[in-house]
């Protein structure tokens, strides 16, 4: 089963930007916790803009755990370039989804240097 988590890193990574902020609610809130700072926003038209606004590089999210609590949805993964050659860091990410099904409230944390998963994720 796909959980909306899923299908919006999915959705980003194919660059099918506008497709993926419609799974995002109008007024969807947001917080972009990264190393280099802290995005607040909220609007799905912002989401857009931040998406589009970011360096063009061949990014991929690979979601390694998903969980689910009622209306809250869970990720966590690694971020890879170079056509998955070259591991950037690794995310958490939580979504709240609203009684339409769309994800009204979007958090994320990136980090570089800090792996949550021994082994990279591999359960060996």
């Amino acid at each position: 089963m796909t959980h909306a988590i899923e299908e919006y890193y999915a959705t980003v990574d194919s660059g099918r930007l506008a497709e993926a902020t419609a799974l995002l609610a109008e007024q969807v809130e947001f917080a972009m916790v990264l190393p280099t700072g802290t995005t607040l926003d909220s609007g799905r038209g912002a989401m857009l803009g931040y998406l589009r606004g970011r360096p063009d590089v061949d990014r991929k999210h690979h979601v390694l755990r998903v969980a689910v609590d009622g209306d809250l949805q869970f990720a966590y993964g690694d971020v890879t370039e170079r056509g998955g050659t070259v591991t950037t860091g690794h995310f958490a990410a939580a979504m709240h989804l609203g009684p339409d099904g769309l994800i009204d409230r979007y958090q994320v944390s990136f980090s570089a240097a800090f792996a949550l998963l021994p082994n990279g994720g591999d359960p060996r």
